[in-house]
């Protein structure tokens, strides 16, 4: 429709409301427009999206659905419905959307973005290449669309290519910020943080001041022990976007390991929920927070006023879900069936759900959600976790096979490594260079299943520390023989088991008194592991069971409660190997001497 001047002017205030946050007030006008006119589909999408600024998720999907009835192929219009499905968790139907945005007669890369990010966020990346590839030029890419790019590639296992590639882009075009953030993602991803800070260093000398610039740029300082700088970073970053997820978390996560108190690290998103009440991104984030740091209550009653609502975000009612599955199974089970009700098909949900009645005592429905889940991830080790409890609770034969401790659970001694020539010199050592690794003040990271110690945040495998180094050079014939051990099988160890294993990711964890680990397991991993580097002397006195590693006691409450079947009681230069579905913890111990270890997650392949 042609747009007469008096109704340009009246959007272009509307506009500016919008661009600072003044929905209520733009709103009011929206309203007004699309009452006079009612055809006006650009006004009718601004509309629904104050609706939903404002709480009133399904106004504004019903609002973007009448503005596509007048005009089905308005790609922001397809956008912004895209982007709202993704937001309540129905992405099959947001997938259709955003497709039809991204290969319409006027393609929009938000679009692109949205759809890239979604495939990146639940294990697709080579859609999500496919997404992006039309709105990939050789040069000037948007930083956005770059960004998700790199993280396919990086997925893909194809690191050195998006290193060589963003390189040469930006070799060729030195003040490209798209560019730049690319390749400080990839070199990031690559360890390579000082190149990746001083990158991004650069371009923001230069004036390129983006969030997502600024985040980059806090993981490379973070990385390289730069605290100080990172909070800054961050706070930088989220002045420039108040809602930035990402940010919010790395922020937190680095307040809460200083100071361990939980009002501190969420002082900036309460500021950001000051501003953007309605944001169930924000509410949710706050409650990952405040459960992740051991306060599972606390998370659910930040969200219990806005799920009690009939027409709460399926994302919401799952995240409240997640908190509730810790004390309360029936309330988690309410909440996730009606999550489920509005996106039946998400798998997220389906999980919580299993659980949940493994909670209630409904092995049988929770063996029946397990078994769909694995069909389309069988490699995902929470879920077979969680079969194997419901299995458990059911007195299914199987268990045992899937869950065989005796045999499945090993534990080797570790060759002492050249030049070193005995183990008391080489732990020594090691224990050296894991202790400049490890925050002497720290608290337990957030979202972590220690509790009372510190965790490393660096990949283990890409250190340079000659005895770190060693370390894990001597792994590799424990691994070989632990594969020899098992052999083949249709289970899921054994199937996956051809001879050849890499590293997927490396830590250390130093529990101090009263510390020990939740029980957990590795959702992404396929053999797991603990190395012991130094124990508590009284550990070694058969008559406690203080700090020992036990296995079985789920890590959800059950219905009947499970206690743990098998342990291991640990000794200094001990590599422990399990499979990463099997539940595994600690026992506390008490006492001033430390508890030193190393661990690993292997996958299968070169």
């Amino acid at each position: 429709m042609a747009i007469p001047t008096p109704l340009r002017e009246e959007m272009q205030g509307i506009n500016a409301l919008l661009q600072t946050g003044q929905f209520s007030s733009a709103h009011r006008r929206l309203e007004a427009v699309v009452a006079a006119h009612p055809s006006f589909v650009e006004a009718l999408r601004l509309l629904a999206g104050t609706k939903l600024a404002l709480g009133e998720p399904q106004a504004a999907e019903a609002l973007l659905r009448q503005a596509l009835g007048i005009d089905p192929d308005w790609t922001p219009t397809l956008t912004t419905l895209g982007e709202l499905l993704l937001s309540s968790g129905r992405g099959a139907e947001a997938e259709s959307v955003l497709q039809r945005a991204c290969t319409g007669a006027r393609p929009d890369p938000r679009a692109a973005h949205a759809l890239a990010r979604y495939y990146n966020d639940t294990g697709q990346p080579a859609q999500a290449l496919s997404a992006l590839a039309p709105f990939l030029p050789r040069g000037n890419r948007d930083a956005a669309l770059a960004s998700q790019h790199v993280t396919a590639l990086i997925a893909l296992g194809r690191l050195a290519e998006a290193i060589t590639e963003y390189g040469n882009l930006l070799a060729a075009a030195p003040d490209d910020p798209a560019a730049a953030q690319a390749l400080a993602i990839a070199l990031n991803a690559a360890g390579r943080h000082g190149e990746a800070g001083r990158i991004a260093r650069r371009i923001l000398a230069r004036g390129v001041r983006t969030a997502t610039l600024a985040h980059t740029h806090a993981r490379s300082l973070l990385a390289e022990g730069d605290t100080s700088g990172a909070e800054t970073a961050w706070r930088e970053c989220l002045k420039m976007e108040p809602r930035m997820i990402e940010a919010h978390n790395g922020l937190a996560q680095l307040i809460w390991v200083r100071t361990g108190d939980v009002a501190q690290a969420t002082e900036t998103l309460d500021r950001a929920l000051g501003m953007f009440a309605n944001d169930d991104a924000l509410w949710a984030t706050k409650a990952a927070i405040l459960q992740g740091g051991g306060n599972a209550r606390g998370a659910y009653e930040c969200l219990a006023s806005r799920v009690a609502r009939p027409q709460s975000s399926p994302a919401l009612l799952l995240r409240a879900a997640l908190a509730a599955l810790e004390f309360d199974p029936v309330t988690a089970l309410s909440l996730v069936e009606r999550a489920l009700r509005v996106m039946p098909d998400n798998a997220p949900a389906r999980a919580v759900r299993a659980a949940a009645r493994l909670g209630v005592g409904d092995a049988s429905a929770a063996l029946e959600d397990c078994d769909a889940l694995l069909s389309r991830d069988p490699d995902d080790q929470y879920l077979i976790a969680l079969r194997a409890t419901a299995l458990r609770l059911l007195g299914d034969d199987r268990y045992a096979r899937l869950c065989d401790y005796p045999n499945l659970v090993m534990a080797l001694p570790i060759e002492v490594p050249a030049p070193w020539r005995d183990l008391r010199a080489f732990l020594a050592d090691l224990k050296a260079s894991l202790e400049r690794l490890h925050d002497p003040n720290g608290h337990a990271l957030l979202f972590q299943s220690l509790r009372g110690g510190t965790e490393t945040t660096q990949d283990l495998t890409r250190s340079a520390d000659p005895a770190i180094r060693a370390l894990f050079a001597a792994f590799a014939e424990p691994i070989r023989r632990y594969l020899e051990h098992i052999g083949h099988g249709a289970d899921p160890l054994r199937r996956r088991n051809d001879g050849r294993w890499r590293f997927n990711g490396s830590w250390s964890v130093r529990l101090r008194d009263r510390g020990y680990h939740t029980t957990h397991t590795h959702p992404r991993g396929w053999i797991s592991s603990a190395c012991y580097i130094e124990l508590p002397e009284h550990m070694a006195d058969g008559r406690t069971d203080e700090g020992i590693l036990t296995f079985g006691k789920p890590g959800i409450l059950t219905s009947p409660a499970l206690a743990a079947e098998h342990s291991v009681r640990p000794s200094p230069g001990m590599l422990v190997l399990f499979p990463s579905y099997f539940w595994h913890g600690t026992v506390p111990f008490h006492g001033p001497q430390t508890r030193l270890t190393v661990a690993f997650d292997a996958v299968p392949g070169g």
